[in-house]
């Protein structure tokens, strides 16, 4: 795609946000547009953010488990950026106007405390650069209409990134077992979903060490203080205004997030 086109295809996303108005997919408007394509998409959006005063706190490691890439009939994980205007604290209410169609994911979220620059990091360079876990909640959305997307589409659109809330019990790496820390998703009381870390890559940690590895050809490193959402630990659920969502996640607390009516 030339850049003209590229900047074509995020301004459309941009607009979705404003007017929170989905649009048709860009796999179907642009069909020759690769996965490299997508990633300049998103960063053409990431710069106007910035552009207007947020800051960019991480990422997040998207379609990491088979069920969800099921789910959104895509082939292979992607990730976005995270940016300070998609923090919400744990228990205050979230606008809901603020989404378009969104779901919810539960996940494991590392704060690091070194950086993390591929390529070639491993397993154990990740849980070196982790300084603790923390219990997340990511609400996803979609500018497609109606979630028909591609890879191309999702990755384009920031990996559906929404919103995310994170819990506030820090946990060291020795003091629980990413892959085996069990999950419920409650919705206003009852189970929507179950899953365990192990359905993240088979752990978190895999997820960390394929996000540093994919950024690294672009020159981009992960900085010390950066969050780093992991990857759901179940299928997403459809959540509406007046939905309480509650993670809990053996050996890393729980966390809560409420859409607003």
């Amino acid at each position: 795609m030339t850049p003209d086109s590229i900047r074509s295809a995020a301004a459309s996303l941009l607009t979705a946000y404003q007017t929170g108005k989905p649009i048709d997919p860009l796999s179907d408007t642009y069909p020759h547009a690769t996965v490299s394509d997508a990633y300049r998409m998103q960063l053409e959006q990431v710069r106007a953010w910035t552009q207007r005063g947020e800051v960019v706190v991480g990422h997040k490691v998207g379609l990491v488990s088979a069920a969800i890439r099921r789910q959104m009939r895509v082939a292979e994980p992607d990730y976005g950026h995270l940016t300070s205007r998609m923090i919400h604290p744990e228990h205050e209410p979230i606008p809901s106007a603020a989404f378009l169609q969104p779901r919810v994911e539960p996940e494991l979220a590392f704060v690091l405390k070194a950086p993390l620059r591929g390529p070639h990091v491993t397993v154990a360079d990740a849980a070196r650069a982790v300084e603790f876990v923390l219990p997340a909640l990511e609400i996803v959305d979609s500018r497609i209409a109606d979630w028909r997307i591609t890879i191309v589409d999702t990755i384009a659109d920031n990996a559906s990134s929404g919103g995310f809330v994170l819990g506030s019990t820090p946990v060291r790496l020795d003091d629980a077992d990413l892959r085996l820390a069990g999950c419920v998703l409650t919705v206003n009381g009852a189970v929507a979903e179950t899953g365990a870390g192990a359905a993240v890559l088979g752990s978190p940690l895999n997820a960390l060490a394929w996000l540093a590895n994919t950024l690294a050809p672009m020159g981009i490193a992960l900085e010390p203080g950066h969050i780093v959402l992991s990857g759901s630990m179940t299928r997403t659920v459809p959540i509406a205004a007046g939905d309480c969502v509650v993670a809990a996640i053996n050996g890393f607390g729980s966390v809560t997030a409420v859409l607003s009516e």
